[in-house]
């Protein structure tokens, strides 16, 4: 049993010869069948509850699927093809205007760098890990503590100057880390131990050094120090920015913009990418004066995949609910109770509970609304601009057969055809986000959705409902209740089974003690 009860002070038959622990187990197995009732309810409701849930989540996962039916891009998908693909690729978006676009690239973004001239180290090959102090340069006016100032050029061409400072317990490295930090990571410092050099590079492609300055420092992307020499520190690393044979020669190299023609048109870029009238272009490699044809085309293909990868699931959907709500409920087999089930084996348990779970959301009305909601909205016209303005212009109708509750059914060349033609107004029909006759078929569907789910959600709740949030819930909290005090009830009702028997027990023990004296008595 559930419950405990009060085990001592009591005689089991001792003087009357009767079974008097099974006569109580009989007794109190009558007096439980009320209990059992109790229990098995609450078992139906658990099991009903987690089916409602179960739905709910199959709702919750096409819910995830409306999300690309809303968007552009589900029913305008774009296909590109280049005849230089190694040289210019792209990506056209749903908005992108399908035809053929002409680039021909002269020139690639680069990033500037510039390196030192020779190798840095002394004697001995320096630890760009080890302190300052203990390391031997080859430049021997290095100092070990200093500071020195390093500049790029942002967006607009102003110069943005960084001070530097270090100390003798600082390494190279460490140092050439602080350049990355303190820039914000636009210039980029290491050692190279097998060349012996340090490398500083734009982290971006591009010339940005458009300012005024530019002619003091020839167009450099890193500037350190005067335009004739560098700052102690960096000049010691064998970085220069002038070349050494020639003082108006850079010793740094790239830092160029890229450098094409959009159908005849000179454009640049900063980068070896350009978007235009809603298409990404990838610049590769140049074209060296032949242009690179990029065709733009409607990808129906793909754009009919994504409405049948919906399609299939609301149908999938459909099903698994509408399957709910016919499927047979056997009401001679109850949900087991414990005692039952320690006298079946897990087979028999398995195949009578499989009959037992049976039915669980048979009929339910909020399903049942839900579902003709649903299809109701397929049915409907949609009011908009667009050249359609239901669902079997384009090829989709529900089925006929009103068992399966508004299941979708697909002409795959009418729906293909309306892709090709007109995929705006596809989308139009679908997802049209007003309010009144004009609202899509999809955002239809999503309201449908949501009322039935905030439904079963008052009806079962959550997992992470509490009992009294839910209506099912506080149907369970009250029968727990019911049970508790059924409990109390069989506890109290046993105690006074054993002490009715107790009592029996000592008054034949009395009696038999009588008998024994007297019969002592007369046996003189």
């Amino acid at each position: 049993m559930a419950y405990s009860v009060n085990t001592s002070n009591r005689i089991s038959g001792l003087a009357s010869g009767m079974d008097t622990e099974t006569m109580v187990k009989d007794l109190m197995a009558a007096e439980r069948l009320p209990l059992d009732k109790l229990e098995q309810d609450k078992t139906w409701m658990e099991w009903q509850r987690d089916s409602f849930r179960d739905v709910n989540k199959s709702f919750f996962d096409l819910d995830s699927k409306v999300l690309d039916m809303k968007l552009e891009r589900t029913y305008n998908s774009k296909t590109t093809t280049s005849s230089q693909s190694g040289a210019v690729t792209a990506v056209a978006t749903a908005s992108a205007s399908s035809g053929s676009y002409n680039i021909e690239v002269d020139e690639l973004a680069t990033s500037a760098i510039n390196v030192s001239q020779n190798g840095i180290s002394g004697e001995e090959k320096i630890n760009p890990n080890g302190k300052l102090s203990e390391q031997t340069f080859a430049d021997p006016n290095f100092s070990t503590s200093g500071s020195f100032t390093i500049s790029y050029f942002d967006e607009e061409g102003e110069e943005v100057p960084v001070s530097i400072s270090y100390g003798p317990d600082d390494s190279l490295n460490s140092i050439l880390k602080k350049i990355g930090t303190e820039t914000g990571n636009e210039i980029r410092a290491s050692y190279d131990i097998q060349s012996d050099r340090v490398f500083l590079e734009r982290t971006k492609s591009g010339d940005f050094n458009t300012s005024e300055a530019a002619d003091k420092y020839y167009g450099a992307e890193i500037v350190f120090g005067e335009p004739d020499g560098s700052s102690s520190f960096l000049e010691t690393l064998g970085l220069q920015m002038t070349d050494d044979n020639d003082s108006t020669v850079l010793a740094e190299s790239g830092g160029t913009d890229a450098a094409f023609k959009y159908n005849g048109i000179e454009l640049t870029s900063k980068t070896n990418s350009y978007t235009l009238n809603d298409i990404s272009f990838q610049f590769n490699s140049k074209t060296n004066g032949t242009p690179a044809y990029v065709s733009v085309t409607n990808d129906v293909d793909a754009s009919f995949d994504k409405i049948m990868d919906f399609v299939n699931k609301y149908n999938e959907t459909i099903e698994k609910v509408n399957a709910s709500l016919t499927e047979e409920r056997f009401r001679d087999f109850k949900p087991l109770t414990q005692a039952q089930k320690d006298e079946m084996s897990e087979d028999e348990i398995e195949k009578w509970e499989e009959k037992a779970r049976s039915g669980t959301l048979k009929g339910e009305s909020i399903l049942s609304s839900g579902l003709n909601s649903m299809r109701q909205g397929w049915y409907g016209t949609v009011e908009n601009d667009g050249n359609f303005t239901h669902l079997s212009q384009i090829g989709i109708t529900t089925s006929s057969n009103y068992l399966e509750r508004g299941k979708l059914e697909v002409n795959e060349d009418e729906l293909k055809k309306a892709l090709q033609d007109d995929p705006g107004s596809v989308h139009k029909l679908f997802s049209n986000n007003v309010e009144g006759s004009g609202r899509g078929i999809i955002n239809r569907l999503e309201d449908s959705m949501n009322a039935t789910m905030k439904n079963i959600e008052s009806r079962a709740g959550k997992t992470t409902s509490t009992l009294q949030q839910y209506t099912i819930g506080r149907n369970l909290d009250n029968i727990d209740d019911r049970i508790s005090a059924f409990e109390d009830r069989l506890r109290r009702t046993e105690d006074r089974y054993w002490r009715q028997f107790t009592e029996m027990e000592k008054a034949i023990q009395q009696m038999n003690n009588q008998s024994n004296y007297l019969m002592q008595q007369f046996s003189f």
